[in-house]
């Protein structure tokens, strides 16, 4: 093949690729919608679509010679012809088969163009299964009627067009007329954003060179003044000669003056044009990187039912107002943390069947996902469920555990305030750590990633009617309006949309309670903390407000409001608000405390933007008391752990990582040499595998529970039993940690490890 062929073979599979993930998006929200409601009105109509998608895909397969991608197809075209005909129902073992295709399809898609080995000859095998199946009753006239006059439908439609709309209603509407689109790769339009935001800098610029004009004009204005006043006094001694020149002088200061008013009123329209062509162009600009939520979400309902089954569990996902646009930017952030609260609603709030009798309403779960643009231009997701709620006593003594708070605090606290504290690193309420969930980490990052778009996230939970989170994030990340405050000579900017408020008030206004500084406005009190202390600026002493301040009795506050907090912050100066584009620190300076990026002003200085999320934090430490400011203690003797494993191999490389990791270590052999080594010696955690001879890790387990002495020993299981049995077993015994050797690496050990420690 010669390189004008091999380069064309590699532009027709990068467009097959692109079809092809089409088909395959369409395939499994049809499929979905299907296996939830396969006998009603429009079920007809769905295995049409998935027949004629199912069929594309094949053609398109061939046109590339992915034979495999085109068997498969083949027989998934059997199998729904035979639907359509109805001479077969699907059962969920069955979904599962074609789930599972739909998979290795797209492994091979993703990977086409190398060469990988083929794993679909098992699959084709359990479709002809599935296709073999006895086939089901004849319907009667009136039905096949029906069935036919649908598919006739569909079929005029279609001949217009290559296309289907479908939606998550399972309605089957007539199509649009068409609309001309082109493919951009955003990797193109990303650098043309980027330079369309720095034409913002010309904006601000502008602006700053119109207010030195006024300053020149102004100044000029002061020096004609003067110069009259100096001819009136000083003339009369001086001769004519001198009069002239003083003519001469105001004759040459007033075409000054005119020119530069008039080049200053030239610079205002230009500036007026300027703010009006870069919010054009910006505008213009988000919305061709606005996507609709469905690009991001379109998998989340087959990711649902596969979790779900994996657990045991029934659940279904409702999606609503996919079609709301958002920020590019902000959707590639936001699929990791829906996943994980996708996630968290399942494995803690959803049920098993028969885990109890009067939660069988949550055996078959529902988890809404929901999206809405407010008015304010936010966007709002509701992310709930209808399980058993959040445990406040669980949450509150995991908290304690982990060190966060003490145990008198954490009492005090009310309902919303201990729900906030899932959010806090470490802080689970699962009963075994697994490569899933268990750790008190996903919550804790979610909160994390929200918080770096400039958003919030709030929790409500009721036992027995289930759990809601709530995420605010904005719908784009261009620009936002700041205000700059001085606190000795530096200058800070503060998001405009956590300000609540700038005060001026007098010093007296503030009081102590309890060692704290606070204010009352309207009727609430407030913590009063200087914005100093909370940045950690040695060099701006507290006593500057009142020496750089015209009245110095008065001083100038900034309410700020972040989720439910709101604290007063003391500054020297509010200096003005204005529009700021905010950049990045780099690589080098990756995270910052208290600070999320900086801004060019037009005056060429760069200040520092307030991370309002961080210095809430920050300000929490030093008005709360009973929480743990500092970073945990580090260890004060020498842990030792018990590795019970039957592979020497696998003994060996364990005890080299713990000891690494500075722990002393003893091994056993099997079960039965690690319990006499318990019953004998003094361990603070064990380590072992589960299939062991003479004693498993499952029994070892056991034992160690109904042991009275070490009942409370953790037991940390590493075996390559991966199944949702094993797990749950694993859980059924009083294991505290369940590891998978397949996704083994000494870190994710070291990690429960010191959980649990």
């Amino acid at each position: 093949m010669d390189t004008k062929d091999e380069e064309f073979l590699k532009r027709l599979q990068a467009t097959f690729r692109i079809e092809a993930n089409e088909h395959l998006s369409k395939l499994t929200a049809g499929l979905i919608e299907l296996e939830k409601s396969p006998k009603n009105k429009t079920s007809v109509a769905l295995i049409e679509t998935i027949f004629r998608e199912t069929h594309s895909l094949k053609g398109a397969a061939r046109s590339v010679n992915m034979k495999g991608v085109e068997s498969l197809c083949q027989e998934l075209e059997n199998i729904f012809g035979k639907l359509k005909n109805e001479q077969l129902c699907l059962t969920a073992g069955q979904y599962d088969v074609i789930y599972k295709t739909l998979d290795c399809i797209t492994k091979m898609v993703s990977t086409v163009g190398t060469k990988i080995p083929r794993d679909d000859r098992e699959l084709i095998k359990q479709l002809k299964l599935i296709t073999e199946t006895t086939p089901l009753p004849k319907t009667t006239e009136e039905e096949t009627v029906t069935t036919k006059n649908i598919i006739e439908e569909i079929s005029a439609d279609s001949s217009a067009s290559d296309e289907l709309v479908y939606t998550t209603e399972s309605i089957i509407e007539e199509k649009p007329a068409q609309v001309e689109t082109v493919r951009i790769p955003t990797a193109k339009l990303d650098p043309l954003f980027l330079q369309a935001e720095q034409m913002i800098q010309s904006k601000i610029a502008s602006a700053q060179r119109t207010s030195e004009l006024r300053t020149i004009n102004n100044f000029i204005d002061s020096w004609k003044k003067e110069s009259i006043n100096w001819e009136a006094h000083r003339s009369f001694e001086r001769g004519l000669n001198v009069k002239e020149i003083i003519d001469w002088n105001n004759e040459k200061l007033n075409n000054l003056e005119t020119n530069l008013t008039l080049l200053n009123h030239a610079i205002e329209n230009d500036l007026r044009s300027l703010e009006r062509m870069v919010d054009d162009h910006l505008e213009a600009m988000k919305s061709i990187l606005m996507l609709p939520v469905a690009t991001i979400i379109e998998g989340f309902p087959k990711f649902v039912r596969d979790l779900a089954r994996n657990q045991g569990k029934e659940a279904e996902l409702i999606l609503l107002g996919n079609e709301i646009e958002v920020d590019k930017r902000i959707l590639e952030e936001l699929k990791d943390p829906l996943i994980h609260l996708i996630r968290n609603c399942i494995d803690h709030g959803i049920k098993k069947h028969g885990d109890d009798e009067h939660l069988s309403e949550q055996s078959h779960g529902k988890v809404s996902l929901s999206f809405n643009a407010t008015e304010s231009r936010h966007l709002e997701i509701n992310i709930s469920d209808n399980g058993v709620g959040i445990d406040l006593d669980k949450v509150r003594n995991a908290a304690v555990k982990t060190g966060f708070i003490d145990r008198e605090s954490a009492a005090k606290l009310n309902r919303q305030e201990a729900l906030m504290l899932i959010f806090q690193s470490g802080v689970t309420t699962s009963q075994m750590i697994t490569d899933i969930s268990g750790r008190g980490l996903g919550l804790a990052i979610v909160r994390e990633k929200v918080e770096k778009l400039g958003g919030s996230i709030t929790v409500e939970s009721q036992s027995g009617v289930g759990t809601t989170f709530r995420l605010l994030l904005p719908l784009t990340l261009a620009t936002f309006r700041g205000i700059l405050v001085s606190i000795g000579e530096y200058v800070y900017a503060v998001p405009t949309v956590n300000v609540e408020r700038a005060v001026r008030l007098n010093r007296e206004e503030i009081k102590t309670v309890e060692n704290r500084e606070t204010i009352m406005i309207d009727g609430i009190i407030l913590n009063a903390v200087y914005l100093s202390t909370a940045l950690g600026l040695a060099a701006a002493t507290n006593s500057s407000t009142v020496k750089k301040s015209d009245s110095p009795g008065f001083i100038q506050l900034v309410i700020l409001t972040h989720t439910d907090k709101r604290i007063a912050f003391i500054v020297d100066q509010i200096l003005e608000e204005c529009q700021i584009l905010v950049k990045e620190l780099g690589r080098q300076l990756n995270r910052v405390r208290n600070i999320s990026g900086a801004a060019v002003l037009g005056s060429g200085s760069v200040v520092p933007v307030i991370n309002v999320a961080d210095l809430m934090k920050s300000a929490a430490k030093i008005t709360t008391s009973g929480m743990v400011v500092g970073e945990k203690k580090t260890r004060e003797r020498i842990y030792k752990i018990l590795v019970a494993e039957d592979s020497i191999t696998s003994r060996t490389l364990i005890k080299n990582i713990l000891e690494s990791a500075g722990y002393s270590v003893e091994t056993a052999v099997d079960g039965v040499d690690a319990f006499t080594k318990v019953l004998v010696g003094e361990f603070d955690l064990i380590v072992s595998d589960v299939d062991m001879p003479r004693m498993n890790g499952f029994e070892l387990t056991a034992k160690i529970r109904k042991d009275k002495k070490n009942n409370e020993l953790p037991v940390v299981l590493v075996t390559a039993l991966e199944s949702r049995e094993d797990r749950e077993h694993g859980i059924d015994v009083g294991a505290n940690a369940y590891i998978v050797k397949s996704s083994f690496d000494q870190s994710n050990l070291l990690e429960v490890i010191q959980k649990l420690l």
